[in-house]
């Protein structure tokens, strides 16, 4: 097997890559600097992670958010990884301690934030270590013309030229438009770099904007529908964090709070408790969720508009990093409109304030859109090839126009008679996006005609269609099997250009646990491990690992190695107990 899907599987229990990260992680091991643009959720953290591990040296990553160092590292423990990091919070004999397990090779990804550069002494310590990689995250943090600009990150390009040997680097971001990209390039001083924009589309998000409504009412609502959901409630001030959450309290609601006006132990004490699922409902400014790696949020919601897309994008894609469905509710009222612009005159530099008051209205022209929600985003972040339906925002889902989806149909219907019925969904739909995996290699289905031929549609967008396919007859489940597919009489005639398939599609949004009972006890199983364990229940198992092993219910350690999210070193903890599990 390749060593780069060696060490997907082995350390991370994935048998296949994400859209865009093969490419990148082949071009870092080349030795090429790389930049990377891929939407929160996206997989950013494995496109460095994984030439880390192969790298003979150490990895220095820069990131900004000492919560998501720490959750990186515990992430790469768990994994079998050897990995520190080196923040404020640490005393000197701790800091020295780390420097000399990584001058021994005992550490292969070294954390540190960008101020640390500022320090002669400490670029001294990390000039005597072997460095193979530098990796730069939150990469728009360099740009004053980014959403979250910071002067420390303009230390590092000087830091990386200082270096008698210059290493590999790469750097990565969620938020980019195409004047930020550049500037990226230019200030870290990239050379010949391999830039790989991916798509910002999470068709897993659904995006719905709701115009003067009751604030407080939608969000009971919203809180009641989604009962033992993690959710994040966005609010714009300090006061709308504190007002919300005390409404909700005396409503007899377990919610959390997170601000910059909390103390230290405050804001930490709130987001243990969110993390680890003692509480469900995290209500809080823009500083809450940077670096917060929960993949099991399932929905987000903003009380008060943030003040410009970049923003909105990357809060909402902290809801279903897990890829599964997740729900993103916008609430936009006008007169909230003022107290942004206040906001920005007031705390804004001098050469900023146009650029976010420009940004501001891109924002409020989102809001009042009635086109598709996902292509206004699309667009904006420069993907003008976006399509102008989703099926999975609010503007769409309210159209009950019928469309003609024959040649779509076509496209799914080819590809399910060139793999001669063999494959599930799921397959099917990795094949017409043209994604890459040892089995799309082993069984040559990248060589079919149909191979990559909706690379330009979504994931959710093709299961969407292929779900109404299934519901109209123009195609059917095979006997006995829970999603593969076989070609009926109306089926040829499709693809025969002999029938036409107009109609509004299905929207397929509820996720499919076929053993509820067995689900619950597994996250029981999971949050009982992690609290003995004193880490956070989604370093164990994602949600969709525990949806997997739920709905296939595996029997062995061959069938539970093969679920994604399981590699050697989870079985190695965890497996004899899962496998106890399935027998009860």
């Amino acid at each position: 097997m390749n060593v780069v899907f060696e060490a997907l599987k082995r350390y991370y229990g994935y048998s296949s890559f994400r859209e865009g990260q093969y490419e990148i992680i082949t071009n870092i091991l080349r030795g090429r600097d790389s930049f990377g643009v891929l939407p929160t959720g996206g997989g950013k953290s494995i496109c460095y992670q994984i030439p880390a591990v192969i790298f003979k040296g150490m990895t220095i990553v820069i990131s900004p958010l000492i919560a998501l160092m720490k959750d990186q590292v515990d992430n790469l423990d768990y994994n079998g990884i050897p990995a520190q990091y080196i923040n404020s919070s640490q005393s000197l004999e701790e800091i020295d301690n780390i420097i000399l397990k990584c001058k021994s090779g005992e550490v292969k990804l070294l954390y540190i934030a960008p101020e640390r550069l500022e320090n002669e002494f400490f670029k001294k310590q990390l000039r005597r270590l072997n460095i193979s990689q530098i990796a730069i995250d939150e990469a728009h943090c360099v740009s004053l013309w980014g959403h979250d600009f910071r002067k420390s990150y303009r230390e590092i390009a000087p830091f990386i030229n200082s270096l008698s040997n210059r290493p590999v680097i790469t750097a990565f971001t969620a938020t980019a438009t195409e004047v930020v990209r550049e500037d990226i390039i230019k200030l870290l001083e990239l050379r010949n770099p391999y830039k790989y924009f991916g798509s910002f589309d999470r068709d897993n998000l659904i995006i719905s904007v709701h115009i003067e409504e009751d604030k407080l009412e939608f969000v009971k609502d919203i809180i009641r529908e989604n009962e033992g959901n993690a959710g994040i409630i966005y609010c714009a001030t300090r006061k709308e964090v504190d007002g919300l959450y005390y409404y909700l309290k005396d409503l007899g609601y377990d919610v959390g709070k997170y601000h910059g006006g909390l103390k230290d132990n405050e804001k930490v004490y709130y987001q243990e408790e969110f993390l680890k699922e003692n509480i469900n409902v995290m209500i809080a400014t823009n500083a809450f969720g940077m670096g917060i790696d929960k993949p099991n949020v399932r929905y987000i919601l903003h009380f008060t508009i943030p003040k410009n897309i970049e923003s909105y994008y990357q809060e909402i894609g902290r809801a279903g990093r897990d890829g599964e469905i997740s729900k993103c509710y916008l609430l936009f009222n006008r007169s909230d409109i003022r107290t942004l612009e206040y906001l920005i005159y007031t705390t804004a530099s001098l050469n900023r304030k146009e650029v976010e008051i420009s940004k501001l209205q891109r924002m409020i022209d989102l809001c009042e859109s009635k086109e598709c929600y996902r292509a206004f985003v699309l667009n904006y972040f420069g993907e003008q090839n976006a399509r102008d339906y989703c099926n999975s925002c609010s503007n769409c889902l309210s159209n009950e126009e019928l469309r003609d989806y024959t040649i779509e149909a076509q496209k799914i219907l080819s590809c399910v008679y060139r793999s001669r019925e063999k494959y599930g969904i799921s397959v099917l739909v990795d094949v017409l996006r043209g994604m890459s995996g040892p089995k799309i290699a082993s069984d040559g289905l990248n060589k079919l005609t149909t191979y990559g031929i909706m690379k330009d549609y979504s994931s959710k967008f093709i299961r969407d269609l292929i779900k109404t396919l299934l519901d109209l007859g123009y195609v059917d489940l095979k006997e006995g099997t829970y999603s593969m597919l076989k070609l009926n009489d109306k089926s040829y005639k499709v693809l025969k250009s002999g029938l036409k398939v107009i109609c509004k599609l299905t929207d397929d949004l509820e996720v499919k646990i076929l053993n509820k009972d067995l689900f619950d006890s597994l996250r029981l199983w999971r949050k009982d491990r992690a609290m003995k364990e004193g880490i956070k229940p989604y370093i164990i198992f994602s949600d969709s690992t525990l949806i997997e092993i739920t709905n296939k219910h595996p029997k062995n350690k061959e069938e539970l190695l093969s679920i994604r999210g399981i590699g050697e070193k989870k079985f190695e903890k965890y497996g004899e107990e899962l496998l106890n599990l399935m027998k009860i």
